[in-house]
């Protein structure tokens, strides 16, 4: 009797684990859904300017992030209307940039991203005409120092991974690793990248002796969040024996594995990476792209199932539970800024200064837990 109470009882913990391990991708495509047609709903006009406290172009980087989430589902699940409302976007604004084609600041040619992705769908030479001559310039000017600011990694660096595939072109590979690298290395004298703590600071005004109430080092979530997907993002463009790929690979493990170790008991993290009492509190951004960043690696093999998946659906977890309203708006998302006091207090309710750049993140996060092997 005890053997066979035995055997039950093993068979009941295994199918929990596989519970807790499984994935409803049904269920992750609605939540999806839901987020993305609140938004859609609520800005039919793609070229609409966006106005906070000033007016400005709807192709500036918060959305821009948005249509990359916007493409990611759309790979996942073609819908003619996703692909119309970012075609309507693109049309609206000539295909071009804020700050025009000679503009070297990543916020606005972040833009690309989609532009490429629906020149791929359809191409047509004229639809790449800016974008051609915007990142052309990067390959014929010598300096490697314009992302100093990590979030401009991730509003960059994915334009040169798709401009080196687009035009077969090794130099946008090799230009990208130089950029990355003096940011990693270089800006700041000797860095923004912390190898011990696997983390970065968001810009030189942040490294030590700067640093948080509780004496640690600054590490902002959303900062952080830009940079593993700005590495995901790449690895997933790149082909497999493109140059450097190795150093993206090794340091998307070193983040995931520091991510690991501050995720809050809620799945949630905080705005402050190492110091929980500054603004400590659920942020919905930055914990979207450490779960896009970690389940693209679960699903390439680069980081371990078993080690990983409790991270990722905990985290995606919190977000629909906590986060996702019934209408599909976000809460608990942090305006822009660039530290963890901006655009504080969050809540549920709380409606951020751009609520475009967040469902990006959430889209991107969701595009890979839908992938996730069952």
């Amino acid at each position: 009797m005890k053997k066979v109470y035995t055997t039950l009882t093993l068979l009941l913990v295994a199918s929990l684990s596989f519970a807790q391990s499984s994935v409803d991708r049904k269920q992750v495509l609605e939540e999806m859904m839901l987020a993305n047609q609140y938004f859609m709903d609520k800005w039919p006009d793609t070229g609409k300017t966006i106005i906070t406290n000033k007016e400005r172009p709807s192709n500036i980087w918060t959305r821009a992030v948005y249509y990359e989430g916007l493409m990611a589902l759309h790979e996942i699940y073609p819908k003619e209307a996703f692909y119309q409302y970012a075609l309507d976007w693109a049309n609206s604004h000539d295909w071009g940039f804020r700050g025009g084609n000679t503009t070297r600041n990543a916020d606005n040619y972040c833009a690309a991203q989609t532009y490429i992705d629906l020149y791929n769908l359809q191409p047509n030479p004229e639809k790449l005409k800016n974008t051609r001559a915007c990142m052309q310039k990067f390959l014929h000017t010598p300096q490697n120092d314009d992302w100093d600011w990590i979030d401009a990694i991730q509003m960059g660096m994915p334009v040169f991974a798709k401009m080196g595939v687009l035009e077969n072109d090794e130099r946008y590979f090799e230009k990208m690793y130089q950029m990355y690298m003096a940011s990693r290395n270089e800006i700041g004298e000797k860095g923004l990248f912390n190898e011990a703590d696997g983390l970065w600071w968001r810009d030189a005004d942040f490294i030590p002796p700067y640093q948080e109430p509780n004496g640690e080092d600054a590490y902002w979530s959303r900062g952080n969040g830009w940079v593993i997907g700005a590495l995901a993002k790449t690895l997933a463009i790149i082909p497999e024996d493109a140059p450097h790929r190795d150093q993206y690979i090794e340091d998307l493990r070193a983040m995931a594995a520091a991510l690991k170790k501050v995720q809050r008991k809620d799945g949630f993290w905080n705005v402050s990476l190492h110091d929980e009492k500054h603004f400590g509190g659920k942020e919905l951004s930055g914990t979207a792209l450490f779960i896009y960043g970690m389940a693209y690696g679960v699903n390439n093999g680069l980081l371990d199932r078993e080690e990983y998946l409790p991270v990722i659906l905990k985290g995606w977890k919190a977000m629909v539970e906590e986060g996702l309203h019934d209408n599909g708006f976000l809460g608990y998302l942090q305006s822009t800024g660039k530290e963890p006091k901006d655009g504080q207090p969050l809540s549920y309710d709380k409606m951020p200064d751009f609520e475009d750049y967040g469902l990006g993140c959430f889209l991107l996060a969701g595009s890979e837990m839908y992938k996730l092997k069952h």
